[in-house]
């Protein structure tokens, strides 16, 4: 009984594992690579190094098969057939172009089939041959073969033209000598030149000036333990550069010549306005957007001139309007200021001198104003 049963387990054995075997061949032709294939034939007219038996061929970068065999062409010795194995649904023309493709410096070469014109028929089979496709003449020739020919033909020409290399090298070295005797000489052609065509010598960098803050005393009863922040200031693109401005009559902007500001007009004129409350000396502090402060309060100012202006009699001027915020963006009040003074003479000394008294003048009532409305 025993030996009965034993028997029934090991060919119920046996027939599972005939059907898992027959599932596994039945999925590997479905879906595993086996499906159906077309048998067709390349021809090179070169060499196909380093293509092997299993390399992958593709259509179009997308891979579609194998090869199955290299052999040699005994009636040609220049040539190769090389047999591939490829997806039937593939569009394969009596057009296709093949060639040997390699996938980077170190890649394994392969076979790539590109093109075609889609009315033209797929490449019959004749003689009992697979459909064979020829490939270009220069298919199946490696780069080392390409680079070893192209140093053959760069070789042959400089040893047919030595002679004219060496008198073309003779006449450079001759003409590189005269010019090295003759230096001192073109220097002074070529300074002439650059005179006479309103060249000019590059200048060394402009003299820097600085603003004075204003010292206006505010003496308060009880000194407010509030924070200021003068926010940076808006401007014209016009305004925002170190060089000082100067406005003729008719309104056209050039620069005083051989001065500038210390940093541009708006980065100074929020330097010396936090000076010249520091100096006041009624807040509890004063600084820039990015110092920390509480920001109890906020100084917004937009400048409008900060210039020479040539009327009749010259005169520095400088407009600005500036509103007191509360954090919360709520304004809760602005002034337009204004500061000019005369210009005794159009050098730099006397310009920034009336742009001093200019900006002080406006700066105190700045600070006064401000002290009015905080405290």
């Amino acid at each position: 009984m025993e030996t009965h049963a034993r028997c029934i387990l090991i060919g119920l054995f046996v027939i599972v594992a005939s059907l898992a075997g027959f599932g596994f061949v039945y999925w590997l032709h479905a879906t595993g690579g086996l499906g159906e294939r077309t048998i067709y034939r390349v021809r090179f007219e070169n060499t196909v190094s380093g293509l092997r038996t299993g390399a992958a061929v593709s259509f179009n970068g997308i891979r579609v098969g194998e090869v199955t065999n290299l052999q040699l062409n005994p009636g040609n010795p220049g040539q190769v057939f090389v047999t591939i194995a490829i997806d039937t649904g593939t569009p394969v023309r009596s057009d296709t172009q093949a060639r040997i493709d390699v996938q980077g410096l170190m890649g394994s070469p392969s076979i790539a089939l590109s093109g075609g014109s889609p009315n033209l028929p797929a490449p019959a089979a004749s003689k009992g041959e697979p459909p064979l496709l020829v490939a270009d003449a220069s298919a199946g020739q490696d780069l080392t073969q390409s680079a070893r020919e192209v140093l053959g033909r760069i070789d042959k020409i400089l040893a047919e033209n030595s002679n004219s290399l060496h008198d073309t090298i003779a006449n450079f070295d001759t003409f590189s000598a005269a010019l090295a005797r003759n230096s001192k000489g073109i220097d002074t052609i070529l300074a002439g030149l650059e005179k006479t065509f309103g060249g000019e010598t590059s200048k060394g960098p402009l003299p820097t000036y600085d603003l004075t803050a204003s010292q206006v005393a505010v003496a308060p009863s009880k000194k407010p333990g509030k924070e200021l922040v003068v926010a940076d200031p808006t401007t014209s693109v016009r305004n925002d550069t170190q060089r000082i401005i100067v406005v003729a009559s008719d309104g056209q902007s050039s620069f005083l010549d051989n001065a500038q500001w210390a940093d541009s007009t708006p980065k100074l004129l929020q330097a010396k306005i936090i000076q010249s409350l520091e100096n006041a000396n009624f807040l509890a502090g004063v600084g820039r957007p990015s110092d920390g402060l509480t920001n109890d309060y906020q100084l917004l100012i937009d400048l409008r001139s900060f210039q020479i202006s040539l009327v009749s009699p010259p005169k520095a001027e400088i407009t600005f309007m500036a509103q007191i915020a509360t954090p919360k963006g709520r304004i809760i009040d602005g002034r337009l200021f204004h500061g000019e003074a005369p210009v005794k003479a159009m050098d730099p000394a006397s310009a920034i001198e009336a742009l001093n008294q200019a900006f002080t003048q406006s700066a105190a009532e700045l600070v006064r104003w401000t002290a009015q409305k905080m405290l």
